[in-house]
Parts: C-alpha cells; structure tokens; sequence
C-alpha cells in the first residue's frame, strides 16, 4: 500500500462549511443538506415516534428482498429442482403374475426328458399382506426373521383353510342363493309370473308319481330307427342310454302297472335308515412304555443321533414315533431324561435339512440349552429379548413369547419348520403367561409337528387329547412314573450337635409311608418342647425361630450330611430374605479344600473380568465372592443375572457345596444334587401363605439324586418348630400334581392381531382353547344330533291348529311357561332362610320328580349339610310300587288340562295306598303346603327301615306310619287340587323382585289357561302330543345349535366388552377393521392400549431420553413403591400424565363393562424405580444405584432389561407411525440402557 504524504491544514470554521443540519423528529436522526446554514430541527412538522412493525419489517428484508439473504449461509435455505412433466408414468402398473408355467414331462424309466406341458398355476397374486398361504413369496430378507406387524400370519392348523374365491365372494352381508329353488318367478306388482318349471315333466304333488317318469325307462315311445339299432348292436350305445337313464337302478317286476306304482310309491315314502353313530375319534394315543422295544435298531438301523448310553425305553418308544413324524407328548418326572427326545427331534432335522424351534418358559434356561445344545449340535441359534445370536441356524432356541410374535407377524422362519419343542409345559399353569402357550399351539401352521415335555400331570391324555382335535392328528402320550434315582424322604428334628442324627425316615424308595418315623419325629420333638406347647400332632403355626436358631439347624444338618458324604445339598427356601440371612449366617462354615478354592478363584477372575472396575467391587459381588470361596452359594431373583450363572456352573462341577435357592432353581436345566433340603412345607403365594403343592414339591424333590452317581436321592423336611401334621405331609409327599388347566385369557394385543386378518375370527381361538375343550369335544356328535333330529322333524305330521285348535300352540307355550315360572319360584324359596326354616319336620310338601307325580309327603329328616342340603320324607304311593307313577293318576298327565296346569292334580293311590320312604333334593319340593303334623321322624324311621330286611318284610307298619298315611290320603282327598300353599311373599316374606313379578306372571299365565278354547276340542289330546313332540324335537335342536355356535363361548361377553373398548378410544372402526393406532397397538408386547395413547397424546415426544426411559419403568417395574420427592419436576409431570392416561383408559373399560375397576387398571403401574432409571440412563454408575432404592440389585437388571426392549418395540412402532423424531429417541434410550453389569453378556453364549 502506497503512503501518502501528509498535509497540514488549518481546522475550518463550522459555519465556513457549506452544510446545513436538520433533525428528524425525536430519535436523534439526523440528515445533511448542501445548504449553508445553522442547524433546524422538523420535530413541529414531524409525526410523532413510533417502534417498526416487526411483521412489515421481515416481509421487506428476507421475502420482499431476496438480496438480504446471506450469500455463504445456504444449509437453511430452500432449493428447488425443475421436475420434467412425464403423464405417461402415472400410467406405469406392474407387470401382471404369471398366470401359467411349463413343466418338464420325463419318461417314467429313464427320466429323459419327452417335451414340456403348459400347466396353469393358482394363487400367483398372493403376498405376506394379503394372504395366509405358505405358497407366498417370501417377505424381503430383513423382515424374514422377526416378521413384521403388517403381515398376515400363516394359516393355523386344524382349521379349514377357505379358498380365495370364497374369501372374495363370501361375505357376512351377503346372502347365499340357491339359483335352483330361490329364483323368484313373479316381479314386484305382478299378480302373475313366468313358470319356469319343464313343461314336458310337470313336478308331481307330494306322495304322487309321474307316469311318464315311470314309463321313461322303457322306452314305449321309440322309433323303427331306435329299435333297429338296438337290435342290430345289443351292446351298442342304446343300452348305456336306458341304463343311465333309470339312474342305475334295477327295474322292478310286476304283474301289472298298478303294482308297480303302489310298489314305487311305498320305497319312496318308506323313511332312510338313521345314519350309523360316527366313530369314536382317539386324538390322543397312550403308548405302553412297559414293553421293552427289542427292534429298536432294526427299525432305525441308523439313527440321526447316538448317545453314549443305552436309550430308556419311553425315549426309545418317542424316537420311533419322531421318525414317523407323530406329535409327541413326554410326561416324565424331573432328571428322568426328557431332553433326549429334543436331541433327537433337533439332530432329525438337521438330518432332513429342516428347521426346529426350541421354547422355554424363562429366559435363563434359554441361555443354558443354548450353551448345551451348542456343545452338541453346534448349528444353534438363540433368540431373546436382547440377544440374536445365529438366526439363521438349524435349530433356534427362543422363549414362548417371542415365537408367538413371530406366528402372528407371519415369520418365514416357519415355513421351514419341522418340529416345535415346547419344554417344561406344566408351566401353563400360570396364570400371567399360561395363555401364551395355548396362542402358540392353536396358531401353528399344519405343517409343523409338536413335542410336549413335562413333568407328570394327572390329565396328560385329555391335554393330549385337546391338542389332537385342535390339530386333527394323532399325539402320542408317553407317559413313566419310574425316577431313574429313588427317592428317599425324611423329617430333620435336630437343631445341636448333639441332636444331629435325629433324621426320620418318612417315605422310602419304592413309596410306602412310614408312620413310625412320624411319631419318633414327634416324641424327639416334644422332648425339648416347654410344657405349655405339648400337643400331640397338632397343626399349629410352624415357629420359624430367628436368626441364631436357624443357624444351629443348618450346621447341625449339614455335619450330619458331610459325615454322611450327601454333600452337595440344594436347600429350597420360599423367600430372598431368608436365603440370604442363612446364607450369611453359616460364617463359620468352609466346606471346599485348597484347590477347590484355587479353581473357584480362577473362574471368578475369569467370568468378572468382562465387568468394569467398579462392577467388580459391588458389594453384591464382594458378598457372593467370598461365599462361593467357602462353597456356599445363592440363587434367587435379586441377584445379579451373571452371579446366577457362575453360581449354577460351579455348582454343575461340584465346587458349590450348598446351595441356599427359591423355587426359581428348580425350573432350571438339569442340575441334581446328592441332597434336597426343605426350610418350610408353606410359601407365600402372592396372596396368602399355604403348604406346598404337591406338583411344585416333586419338582423340587426331583433334583435330588444325580444318575449314575447316587444310588438314592435324599430329601429332608427341616422341622425348626412342631411337626407338620400327618396327612399334610402325607398330601403334599403322595398327592396327585395339579393338573394342566386352562389360563386362557383374552388381551387386546390378541383381538387386534386377530381382526386385523379378515380370514381369521377371535371366536375360532376361543373355540379351540383349552378352556372350551369340554364343552366342544361333542361338536360331531351334536353336529349329527342335529341332523338327524332335522330328519325326524321334517318326518313329522304338522297338528290341526284351526277351529277350536287355533290357540293350542299358545296353549302349549303358556303351560310349559307356567311351570318354569313356578320352578324357579320354588328354587328361590329353597335358596332362601325362610324357606328352608318352612321345611322342618312335620312339614306337608307336594313331591314331584321321576318316581312320584304330585304326591303328598312329610318330611321326616333334614340334613344338617348346608352346601347339599337332603331331605327324608315319608310320600304315598300305590301299592306295589309302580314303575312310573304318573300313569296311574285319575287324569293322564300326558295332556294337561286347564286343573292339572293351574292347580296340583295331587295323585291318589287306585287300590290300596301305599308309603315309601325317599331322599328328596330341593328341586323334587314342587309346592310348600300350610299344612304340619305332628310326628316322630325317627319313630317312622326306624320302622321303615326295619321292614326292609326280608326277615321282617310282611310286618305291619308301626301306629306312627299308619297315622301319618292316614292323614296325608285324607288331606289328599280332601284338596283334589292340591292343599292350601305357602306363598313366598305374604308367607315367607320374599321381596324379592324376581319372586314378586313371577308370582304375578304366574296368575296371569293361569288366567289366560282357563280361558283357552282348545281344550274343548275332542281333537284336543291327540293334537296336543303332535304339538308337544314337534316342540320337544325344536327345543333339543335349539339347544344343540346353541352349544354348536359361539353364543355359547364362555368369553363371548367379555370379547364384545373388549372390542366396544377398542371401537371407542378409536383402534377400530364400526365395522371391526383395524386402524392405524390398532396397528401401533399390535408392535408392543405389554400394556398396548397405555403405550400407543401415550404416543398418539404426544406425552412421550417433548422429554428427553432418559426421561422416557424413566416414565416407561414405571410399566416394567414389579416392586411396588413411591417415586420419591428428589424427581425432577419434568418427570413428576410426566408420572402424573401417564397416571392420567392410564385412569382414562380404565374408565372406558368400566364403562363397556369390564371387570376390572379403574383403581386396579392404575394400580399395576409401579413407579418405585424411576428415579433408578433415570440416573442410570444419565451414566451414573451400577454401585452408586444402590443407595437410591431399597430393590435387589436382580430385579433392578430385570427391569431395565425389559425396559430395553419395550424401548425398541416402541421404536418400531413409531417408525411405523410416522414419528422420526421419536424414534430416534426411543434408539438413543435403548442405547443408554445398555451398558456395563446390566446388559453383560451372558456366560453360557460365550
């Protein structure tokens, strides 16, 4: 730059400049002009001040003036490309399906190949969203696993699949026309119409026949022509004519044409055979495991998989039954060798190139088959909530739930699946998740064979049996109750040293109970037991004792096991508590040797070194460390998921000597021990405490004794306080396992995936749950019921109803309503306390039942049973006692007249009137008279009874008897129609409203009988039983199609209470279809309906995402509690909005008549864990969570872990919603979730 020199000038004078200034108004702007002059100022003439509008101000600078917009800033700024206008693309369809293929045709020896065959192919517009056939193209490659909420699930097994055609044509709206009988042949307004029928053969009235028909086949109007032709070809074409023409049947001979037409007429109105009974159908096949299978090999001379040991024989008798392809069910006691019938099922597919699902009903056994089918087979994949591990393996190891999401999102992993192994099966039991097993099995395709491996149930063959009707195959039930170890039960009195031996032989190993070892338990017992407390037996609360005395139990009863080599011992302890004080409590106990303790050292290093430094120093992990170093260990739900696994896998090597668990362990994989130790005979169900079950006991007891290292199992009941009482013991030790029932229960998730398929009904899977399977077994039989009973009906002679016979049927209808009237009067008076007061001794009541028809009796006897209440009375009959009584009235009551409807036509004896002595239920009670006399029951008793022995059988009866039958004939005869009655409201004081307005119609009822006019027809009785036998037949077919429709589900009300709730918070329309929210609501896997209307209110979009981890804990969370005062106002916000919500929800289900209340809807959230949550998601580490709840560390894990995958399934569906925006928050809360101890890698996948 080039300087300048400087110039010095003198300063000029302002007023030498020839500038003039002027000021603008008042906001100090001021202007220049080129005019000499002092300064001015325009505030006189100015407007006055005022600020810019802001609105005018940015219209002109950025839309006005598009030169403002900044030149280098163009990330924000709009862009637009010039599209060149194409119409002919709107135009553009996809090329239509192939309609037709060629197929090769071979020469049936040599297979060459002789030319080729258009055939047409069907079904070539199929896809996964239209269609439930496996001949779909298979969906896109990243929607092959897991499905997708959109697609249709493939069609279940055991229904019938409808074709496309009736898919398309039938409809509910639509009528089906029959286009042979129901064309109409007269228009609207015509009096006339068009006779279409054949003029050349007119259609005979009924009973008739037509002559030309008759003489049609013989051909009497022939030509010359035809006759030759016959003639000249006897075996020509003439003669398949006339034979195609009488339909194949033999003409019959007569002597003349009107024989032949009374001969014809007779075969036609003779009735058809009743069709024969169907047979009995057997689904479920027990198979005899008795009988030892010699020609094992020579059936399978090479098997898919070889043990190393010899097979039982139920494993050899389910194997044969594997290579047929038969569905199988294994009920076998714990440890007997259940799981070699999944390995073979799993190495036969493999062997066929197939594909086989393995469930369990808990995720850590998932983990644990994983690890051993691995170390087996090696081609294993597992599939979890977190893990996916190997999709595309042979066989893939999954929990129920998860394979219920793949049937209903239509997953092509089932296209090729050959077997389904559901394990531990007694499992549907439960009453939260039991119903997931009965959707699995009732959705499965029909391709797809089942294995069931259980424990022993009682009702293995009716489960088989409702899994055969469901499926139409064959199950075959293999079923041992032989343990590979005996077991050997004892009671444990000793709580010292010196008390150790005191173990009491109960039940030995072939079963026989011992009570000598009982009542030597109790005298042991009652020895140290204070004064006071002696009682022999009796069944008191069992004293638990505290901390110290439990201690001098265990390590009494454990020196006594180590004396005895019966280490290692599992001790079965019903709550986390006190496994935890016991196990803490044995600090002086070490029962591992030095390089045990190396070995235990080593492996902890090992497995804890994939935790973070500050994970390794929880206190948990410090706890069980030193415990494990000992060989104590825990087990239950608080602690940490990988503690669990090393705790199992030294236990599986021995290194853990006793193993404090909950009843969680026994569900586990197969992990004996030489001893099984009970602290207590009761537990806390969740709602009260009661005694063990005896199917949960057996589970328990099953993991004592390993095979082929014990030569018994041992298990000890620990008696801290009295002795349970004998037949406790006795029950819980010997009793029958709780059978398999039904835990079917209708969710929403299931309605929407169900009507989201027009093909599929939710009344067919309530009709093929197992909860129906009573009621629904007999459909064949009800079905051919049914049939016939149309037959037979239409067989029937129609009654006169004209003339005097016009109101029979009303006649008819007013009396069978009369009698059901007064029934059910009758059965309210019985159900009430004045009723029952009414029936004393002494009391004359009318009888009528199957043995006596309006019969006059007194009671004698009442029972002193409340639920099944017996009545003893002494009734009149006639003498010798008839079959049916009730022909022997004055009026046959097979027609009843007005008298015998409106009043009691009481029976009276003809000959000589006789007694007998009944047990009347309440419903043989047809009428309470006022009438009581005075008697000795047990008088009359005694001498009835006596007369029944033959030595004293022609005696007379006694003078109390014949008093007694002398008055009730003489009442009888006194009051033809019946004695005086009490009346349940003025008598005995019923006001109820049923009662009052039945008695109201029942004196109606009888007015309108004494004014019928049929009764005065001489046609009357004859009509009447044509009527009533019609009116049998249609009621029985009434019940039949009643039973036969889903009126008769048990669940119906409630499904229609369901779906109003989904038609009302709009998740479906008015015709049922699902709408977009019923398909968010079809992504999640629990609490749908909060989920998809916190979504859709926009509650979740505006926070952050550990505030949405942290509001959504409050649905995952089981351990109840406050969510504290130290929360964010952000998150107390946001818990009351999911309170609200939920409230909403609840009030719309109480509204439509649920029975649930909103209280209890709101109830099931937990919020107890959001501030846990919260500063886990925020990075705060695993040690520090610690002092912020009182909850195990376990169930915290767990709960995140669930969280973790409800935060993925709701990033699903708002991926499929729309929500970009939440979606991504939803995969950045999963993200924060996962890490460190919570989300670590499971042992047994490593």
């Amino acid at each position: 730059m080039m300087e300048t020199e400087r110039l010095v000038l003198p300063p000029p004078d302002p007023l030498d400049l020839p500038l003039r200034a002027v000021e603008l108004g008042c906001t100090g702007r001021w202007e220049l002009l080129n005019v000499p002059g002092a300064p001015e100022s325009t505030l006189p003439h100015g407007l006055p001040p005022c600020a810019p509008d802001l609105q005018q101000e940015a219209e002109q600078l950025f839309l006005s003036s598009p030169t403002w917009l900044p030149l280098h800033g163009v990330e924000h700024s709009a862009r637009k490309w010039q599209r060149k206008m194409d119409p002919w693309s709107l135009l553009a369809t996809l090329g239509a399906p192939v309609p037709s293929d060629l197929q090769a045709q071979r020469h049936p020896t040599t297979g060459q190949i002789l030319g080729y065959k258009e055939v047409l192919l069907e079904n070539t517009n199929l896809s996964s969203t239209t269609s439930l056939s496996l001949r779909r193209p298979p969906a896109p490659i990243s929607q092959s696993l897991w499905g997708n909420p959109t697609q249709y699930p493939f069609w279940p097994g055991g229904m019938d699949e409808p074709t496309i055609t009736d898919l398309s044509t039938r409809e509910e709206a639509e009528e089906e026309i029959d286009f042979e009988k129901d064309l109409l042949t007269v228009p609207p307004g015509f009096k006339k119409g068009v006779d279409f029928a054949p003029k050349d053969h007119p259609a005979p009235a009924a009973g008739l026949l037509s002559l030309s028909c008759l003489l049609e086949p013989l051909d009497l109007g022939g030509g010359d022509e035809d006759e030759s032709e016959a003639v000249g070809q006897p075996g020509g074409p003439r003669q398949d004519t006339v034979s195609a023409s009488s339909g194949s049947v033999p003409l019959a001979r007569a002597s003349s044409l009107e024989d032949l037409v009374l001969k014809e007429a007779a075969t036609a109105v003779a009735p058809p055979e009743p069709p024969k009974p169907p047979p009995q159908e057997q689904w479920a096949v027990p198979v005899d495991v008795t009988s030892p299978v010699g020609d094992f090999y020579r059936l399978i001379p090479q098997p898919a998989f070889k043990w190393a040991f010899e097979p039982d024989v139920f494993q050899k008798q389910a194997i044969l039954h594997l290579e047929r392809h038969d569905s199988v069910f294994v009920a076998a006691h714990t440890s007997a060798g259940k799981t070699v019938v999944a390995e073979y099922a799993i190495a036969l597919a493999q062997k066929h190139m197939t594909r086989t699902i393995y469930t369990s009903p808990i995720k850590a056994l998932s983990n644990q088959k994983f690890r051993d089918f691995r170390n087996t087979f090696g081609d294993v994949g597992l599939l979890t909530g977190d893990v996916q591990l190997h999709p595309e393996a042979s066989c893939l190891i999954m929990t129920t739930e998860i394979l219920r999401s793949m049937l209903y999102s239509g997953s092509d992993v089932i296209r090729d699946l050959e077997w389904v192994i559901f394990d531990e099966v007694h499992y549907i039991n439960d009453a939260e998740r039991g119903v997931v097993w009965e959707e699995v099995l009732i959705m499965l395709p029909d391709h797809v064979s089942i294995i069931l491996l259980s424990a022993t149930v009682p009702n293995a063959l009716e489960f088989a049996d409702w899994i055969g009707r469901l499926k139409r195959r064959q199950i075959y039930v293999i079923s041992t109750v032989a343990r590979p170890v005996p077991l050997e039960h004892y009671l444990f009195t000793g709580n010292s040293p010196k008390t150790q031996g005191e173990l009491f032989l109960l039940l030995d190993s072939r079963g026989a109970f011992h009570t000598k070892g009982y009542y030597a338990a109790v005298e042991a017992k009652k020895e140290r037991m204070s004064k006071h407390a002696q009682t022999f037996g009796a069944k008191q609360p069992t004293h638990q004792g505290g901390p110290a005395q439990d201690r001098g139990v265990y390590l009494s009863l454990l020196a006594s096991l180590r004396t005895r080599a019966q280490l290692p011992v599992v001790v079965f302890t019903f709550s986390r508590g006190r496994c935890d004080e016991q196990a803490s409590g044995l600090t002086s106990l070490d029962l591992t040797t030095s390089s045990e303790k190396s070995e235990i050292h080593l492996f902890l290093q090992r497995c804890l070194a994939r935790l973070r430094g500050s994970d390794r120093q929880l206190p948990q992990v410090l706890h069980m460390s030193e415990l494990l170093h000992r060989g104590l260990g825990v087990h239950h739900s608080g602690i940490l998921p990988i503690l669990k696994e090393i705790v199992e896998m030294l236990f599986s090597r021995g290194l853990v000597k006793v193993l404090f668990a909950t009843e969680t362990f026994a569900m586990g994989v197969n992990m004996p021990a030489r001893t099984v130790v009970f602290d207590s005979m009761r537990k806390h169900d969740g709602s009260t405490f009661r005694d063990l079950l005896p199917g949960e006991y057996v589970q328990m007891a099953g993991r004592a004794g390993r095979r082929g290292l014990d030569p018994t199992g041992t298990v000890i009941l620990l008696c801290k306080g009295r002795v349970p009482e004998m037949a406790d013991l006795h029950r819980m030790m010997m009793g029958k396992p709780s059978q398999l029932q039904s835990q079917f229960r209708l969710t929403y998730t299931m309605i929407l995936n169900l009507l989201r398929v027009d093909a599929l009904r939710v009344e067919d899977m309530m009709k093929r749950s197992f909860s129906e399977f009573p009621s629904r077994k007999d459909s064949k039989a009800h079905e051919q019921a049914l049939a016939e009973l149309t037959k037979k009906l239409g067989a029937l002679e129609e009654p006169e109803v004209t003339g005097q016979l016009i109101d029979l049927p009303e006649y008819y209808s007013w009396g069978e309503e009369l009698t059901e009237t007064r029934s059910q009067i009758q059965h309210r008076i019985i159900e009430s306390v004045n009723g029952l007061k009414s029936l004393s001794a002494g009391r004359v009541v009318v009888v009528k039942n199957q043995e006596h028809h309006n019969a006059l009796g007194v009671i004698l006897q009442v029972s002193s049973n409340s639920t099944s209440r017996v009545f003893t009375a002494l009734v009149l009959c006639d003498k010798p006692v008839s079959e049916d009584p009730r022909e022997r009235g004055p009026a046959s009551p097979d027609v009843p007249y007005p008298d015998d409807l409106v009043g009691f036509k009481l029976f009276l004896p003809e000959g000589p009137c006789d007694h007998t002595v009944a047990k009347l239920q309440p419903g043989d009670v047809a009428a309470i008279t006022t009438k009581v006399l005075r008697l000795n029951g047990d008088k009359i008793l005694e001498d009835f009874s006596k007369r029944q022995q033959p030595k004293f059988k022609k005696d007379p009866p006694s003078a109390a008897v014949t008093t007694a039958v002398q008055e009730l004939l003489r009442l009888a005869q006194a009051h033809p129609t019946g004695p005086p009655t009490l009346d349940p409201v003025n008598d005995l004081q019923l006001k109820d409203v049923s009662v009052v307005e039945g008695g109201l119609r029942a004196r109606k009822l009888e007015e309108l009988i004494r004014g019928a006019q049929c009764v005065h027809s001489p046609r009357f009785p004859a009509q009447y039983l044509k009527l009533r036998e019609r009116m049998q037949i249609q009621k029985e077919m009434e019940r039949l199609r009643f039973l036969l429709s889903d009126q008769s589900l048990l669940l119906l009300p409630e499904y229609h209470q369901r779906v109003e709730v989904l038609r009302t918070l709009g998740y479906v329309d008015e015709a049922g279809t699902v709408k977009l929210a019923g398909r968010v609501a079809c992504a999640m896997s629990s609490h749908e309906l909060l989920l998809t209307e916190l979504m859709f209110d926009n509650a979740l979009s505006t926070l952050r995402p550990e505030e949405i981890a942290a509001l959504l804990s409050g649905l995952v969370c089981q351990s109840p509690g406050d969510p504290g005062d130290q929360l964010p106002s952000t998150l107390k916000q946001g818990v009351e909005r999911v309170r609200t919500v939920a409230k909403r929800i609840g009030e719309v289900q109480a509204a439509c008549g649920l029975n649930q209340t909103v209280e209890e809807f709101v109830g099931e959230l937990n919020f107890g864990l959001v501030e846990v949550v919260y500063e886990w998601a925020r990075g705060m580490p695993f040690s520090e969570l610690a002092g912020l709840s009182g909850t195990p560390e376990g169930l915290v894990v767990r709960c995140i872990q669930r969280l973790a995958e409800m935060c993925r399934s709701l990033r699903g569906a708002a991926r499929l919603v729309g929500e970009p925006v939440l979606g991504a928050k939803m995969e950045t809360a999963a993200t924060l979730l996962r890490r460190d101890i919570v989300f670590a890698a499971s042992l047994y996948t490593q």
